[in-house]
């Protein structure tokens, strides 16, 4: 993976590792991921220059790469330890895929837009990921062939949360999804135990729409 990185990237990377500590990301395993992790190689090249500011990104195809600290802060809250199972929901460019091969045991990514996809495939070839696993379909019902999953991270805001994505947290599972109109959302974990789910408020953020069955 070294090899793939770029020597002239590795101070950007580590300023920007900084600037997220500066700004609370406390979780050591996260922030070494992120050091880690290419992200210039998940953006465009007109704008890689940009690539390690914490600020949001186009990438085509209507979506956009989610600014550093929204997946340091998303990931930190799940507190993985690394022995997980772990369904993303919208592999867009593939960055937060890479980060969670590095924190999770299994990553199972579902994107519904075939270019996306490809891309993303190629550059976890490129990076030597073998932990990752990807599905082309409808996010919105998850991917119950590999449930249960320890948890779930959904990449774009629902007007509600979907239920079999509930259906497929194991017992003390996580879900992190935002929820509410297509502006703006809130976003949210249901922790599974037994047969409830605890809900807890998180915070407003905005992402692209979830689109799907189960979504808009």
């Amino acid at each position: 993976m070294a090899g793939s990185i770029g020597l002239d990237f590795r101070a950007p990377r580590r300023r920007l590792v900084e600037t997220l500590q500066a700004g609370g990301i406390s979780d050591l395993s996260v922030l070494r991921a992120i050091e880690m992790t290419p992200r210039h190689l998940f953006v465009p090249s007109g704008v890689q220059q940009r690539a390690y500011e914490d600020s949001p990104l186009y990438i085509g195809n209507g979506q956009t790469i989610s600014q550093p600290s929204i997946h340091a802060h998303y990931l930190q809250l799940l507190k993985l330890t690394g022995r997980e199972r772990v369904l993303e929901i919208g592999t867009g460019s593939g960055y937060q895929t890479v980060l969670l091969s590095h924190l999770a045991e299994q990553v199972f990514s579902v994107e519904r837009l075939a270019p996306l996809m490809e891309r993303a495939k190629v550059l976890f070839r490129e990076l030597g990921i073998r932990n990752v696993s990807t599905l082309l379909g409808d996010g919105t019902v998850g991917w119950r062939d590999y449930a249960p999953y320890d948890a779930i991270l959904v990449s774009a805001g629902g007007p509600t949360i979907p239920n079999p994505l509930l259906e497929q947290l194991g017992e003390g599972g996580r879900l992190l999804i935002p929820v509410g109109a297509k502006e703006e959302q809130v976003l949210v974990m249901m922790t599974r135990r037994g047969s409830q789910f605890e809900r807890r408020d998180i915070g407003p953020v905005r992402f692209v729409p979830l689109l799907g069955t189960h979504g808009w």
